[in-house]
Order: structure tokens, then sequence, then C-alpha cells
């Protein structure tokens, strides 16, 4: 039987795979330069000596936790500042106004009521803080 090239079984050097995997790595290194993020400066503000006045300001707003019972009771922070029968909330309004005063009004109220709380509750609760002068109020 007659065999077709070498007789020991060497088909020579193919260049036809070694092309294939020169185009696979080009584009595999093509599609990775493109993802590169490009490098930017960044400002940033290192800390530094600073004098008692700019160290108060610079100091996280700490919340107001008004908390509203179902009964009508309301405390702040887990002090307590009004009954059910006190519609006008005066101790109420004066803590917000001395909050203000001393943390311009950047501390947010959150007002957390209970499930059962009545709404015109709330509401004297509202009156409170808007006679206060108070802009940083939410719900939760």
């Amino acid at each position: 039987m007659a065999s077709i090239g070498n007789d020991d079984g060497d088909a020579g050097f193919q260049i036809a795979p070694m092309v294939d995997v020169v185009f696979v790595l080009m584009l595999f290194f093509m599609a990775s330069a493109g993802s590169q993020v490009a490098e930017r400066e960044l400002n940033i503000n290192l800390p530094g000596s600073k004098t008692p006045s700019t160290a108060q300001t610079d100091l996280p707003p700490t919340p107001l936790m008004v908390d509203i019972t179902g009964d009508g009771n309301v405390s702040v922070n887990n002090k307590a500042f009004g009954g059910p029968s006190d519609k006008e909330m005066t101790a109420l309004r004066e803590f917000f106004k001395e909050a203000i005063v001393q943390c311009g009004n950047k501390d947010p109220v959150i007002i957390r009521p209970e499930s059962d709380t009545r709404h015109d509750r709330i509401m004297d609760v509202l009156n409170a803080a808007g006679a206060a002068g108070v802009k940083n109020l939410t719900f939760n």
C-alpha cells in the first residue's frame, strides 16, 4: 500500500493553528486594553489641626428621634416631652428651638409614631416642629 507523506508520521510544521493563536491573543489584548480605567487626579483634603470653632461645625448631625406612643405620650431621644392632654406641646417646641440655636437646624428630626397612634397627635408634634422652625424632618 502506498502512503502519502512521510513514512515516519511527521506532518510537518503547521502554520494555520499558530496564526489562529496569534489572532486570539491579539483579540484578548485589544479587548482588555479597551476596558482600562483612565487614572485621574483626586483632590483630597487631608486632616490638619483644627480650631475648636471649626471642630464643632464638622460634627455629623445627630438625629432627634421623636417617639409617639399609642396613648399619646411624646418623647425625644427617650426623654418625655408631653402627655396626651398637652395639645400645644410647649416643652417640645422650646426643645426644638434650643436644638436649632445650638446646631443650626442641621440635625434631622425623625418622627416615629407607633402603629396605633392617633393622627391628630402626630399633627400636634408636626405643628410644634413647624412653630419652632424645624426644616429637616422625616418619618420612620
